[in-house]
């Protein structure tokens, strides 16, 4: 099992579902702008607190969700109320990625850029409160994402591994409050966690979890703030031979505070959500270094005030 340990931290990547929305007066709101939060639940799963290798590196990760809500719950954002919600979203994000050779505080520190291009289709039944207008809309948008700056810093000792990480939204993507179909969140989010990996290199044992919270600065397109969330990723795997792996992934989302804003209409109003599903992965070498690919899907349960569907990942990380 010697060379699997040289398999590269995948480092975390992300997106955002394209905002799906609405508003006003319907007897089930969602909270979260348009049921959308920051946080890309499902991109930490194994090995997630590893440290990075020391040098360059360029993670990537497909991506595909799809999701829906009924007619009887709606999605809160501006002027507008939508139901009976589906929307699809495939979309390719890369991350640069650069880990110091220099250590600090005994750790491994790693910095990173995410960005991607995707194609976000959502349909509704909407209404526009002011002035009243009721039809069935559908659109489609294709373009990029926002950016994705994260920083990590991880360490090692025996099986146990340790991890800290700072990300956020920097709202550059495409993004239109009167859309439907959007790659962006409309807003500047920060968010901070920790995480631990245990890996038993003798019996190819490994379990991973990472827990984080968001805070989601006002979107001035709208006057909406979304409320601070708390997600907890995770997977627990095992390493068949040198090479292959299997295993089960999941994450947990919650709401801590509630939504604020101009088109809150509903107090204390809360999402959550939970997903497990299956995963598998492959390491291998190029240009004698470690490479690592892995491919997982999440079915996505007990959502409440948020859409629900479900999704499937592929990530790969290479050596340069």
């Amino acid at each position: 099992m010697s060379r699997i340990k040289e398999i590269i931290k995948l480092t975390p990547l992300r997106v955002t579902l394209a905002s799906v929305f609405s508003a006003s007066f319907a007897p089930v709101v969602m909270a979260d702008e348009g049921g959308v939060a920051f946080w890309f639940s499902g991109q930490y799963a194994s090995f997630a607190a590893v440290p990075a290798t020391p040098g360059w590196s360029i993670p990537a990760q497909g991506y595909y969700y799809n999701g829906s809500a009924a007619k009887s719950k709606t999605l809160p954002r501006g002027n507008v109320l939508s139901g009976d919600v589906d929307s699809s979203l495939p979309v390719l994000i890369v991350q640069p990625t650069y880990s110091p050779h220099t250590k600090l505080w005994d750790g491994q520190l790693s910095f990173g850029l995410g960005f991607g291009w995707g194609s976000n289709t959502t349909s509704a039944d909407i209404a526009i409160s002011d002035p009243l207008l009721l039809q069935n809309e559908k659109d489609t948008v294709t373009g990029m994402t926002d950016l994705y700056p994260v920083v990590s810093l991880a360490w090692n000792n025996g099986n146990d591994n340790w991890m800290t990480y700072l990300t956020g939204d920097i709202p550059t993507g495409d993004y239109n409050a009167s859309s439907l179909s959007n790659l962006g969140i409309g807003h500047g989010a920060v968010d901070l966690g920790g995480g631990y990996t245990y890996f038993n290199e003798t019996t190819g044992r490994e379990l991973s979890a990472v827990l984080g919270f968001t805070y989601n600065i006002e979107n001035d397109d709208t006057n909406y703030q979304n409320g601070i969330d708390v997600h907890l990723d995770w997977g627990v795997s095992q390493f068949l031979n040198q090479h292959w792996q299997i295993g089960i992934v999941g994450y947990v989302y919650g709401q801590i505070t509630a939504d604020s804003g101009d088109s809150v209409f509903a107090d204390d109003i809360k999402s959550s959500i939970a997903a497990v599903g299956p995963e598998i992965g492959y390491s291998f070498t190029m240009n004698n270094q470690a490479a690592y690919i892995n491919l997982r899907g999440y079915w996505e349960f007990a959502a409440k005030h948020r859409v629900e569907g479900g999704s499937a990942f592929v990530t790969l990380s290479l050596p340069l």
